[in-house]
């Protein structure tokens, strides 16, 4: 695994050419998948924001098609330095990004779920918001998680009772980590399998037009 992933920036799409000022909202899809995934979730989102879909730096073993954050298989998979070398992955692309967006929010679908979690931990200053979509937090301290107890920035994290991908350990310990680090929304989707459903759609919707009302507030 590489320290020093590189987002492709020639790959991400955007929502809007003439994105100027607008709050940024920025798509992690997950584990074979690529930034055509979420991109489609675009006509659910609120109006007013521009939407980045970037493409993971990774590629999965073959045959599985698209991008990964990081590996899933081996002793190694699912590692928090892997996690931890993504997140790092998108604050560097974020750099280079934002250009004069007054805040910027994450939404990350599984692995991209557990990636905008670790950015948000590794630099709480610099997101708005976080809307993690059937993903974890990953295992580990990080030196500004202390911090978060006092910041508490705002997460939604939905996931599906019939969600069987995602290990329940790592289920578990989010269940735990989230409520003391950040002011946490979301819901249990009964039914629902390792996807999004409208429902949730809906109710990350509300939670981003918060995060947007927020902003000019604030």
């Amino acid at each position: 695994m590489s320290e020093n992933l590189t987002i492709d920036e020639t790959a991400t799409r955007w929502s809007s050419a003439d994105r100027g000022r607008m709050p940024l909202l920025v798509l992690l899809h997950g584990y074979g998948a690529d930034e055509h995934d979420l991109f489609g979730l675009v006509p659910y989102l609120p109006e007013g924001i521009a939407v980045a879909s970037v493409a993971a730096p990774l590629a999965p073993p073959w045959p599985m098609p698209g991008r990964s954050w990081y590996p899933i298989e081996g002793l190694d998979g699912r590692s928090p330095a892997a996690v931890t070398a993504a997140a790092e992955a998108v604050l560097r692309w974020l750099d280079t990004a934002v250009g004069d967006a007054p805040s910027v929010a994450l939404l990350g679908f599984s692995q991209g779920a557990a990636v905008a979690l670790q950015a948000m931990r590794l630099a709480p200053e610099r997101l708005g918001a976080v809307a993690a979509l059937s993903g974890y937090a990953a295992p580990g301290d990080l030196p500004d998680d202390e911090a978060l107890t006092t910041l508490r920035p705002p997460v939604f994290w939905g996931r599906g009772t019939h969600d069987d991908v995602i290990p329940s350990a790592l289920i578990d310990h989010t269940a735990q980590w989230l409520p003391s680090h950040s002011e946490l929304s979301g819901r249990v989707y009964t039914g629902l399998t390792h996807s999004i459903s409208e429902e949730e759609l809906a109710d990350v919707r509300l939670f981003l037009i918060k995060w947007v009302d927020g902003i000019a507030t604030s």
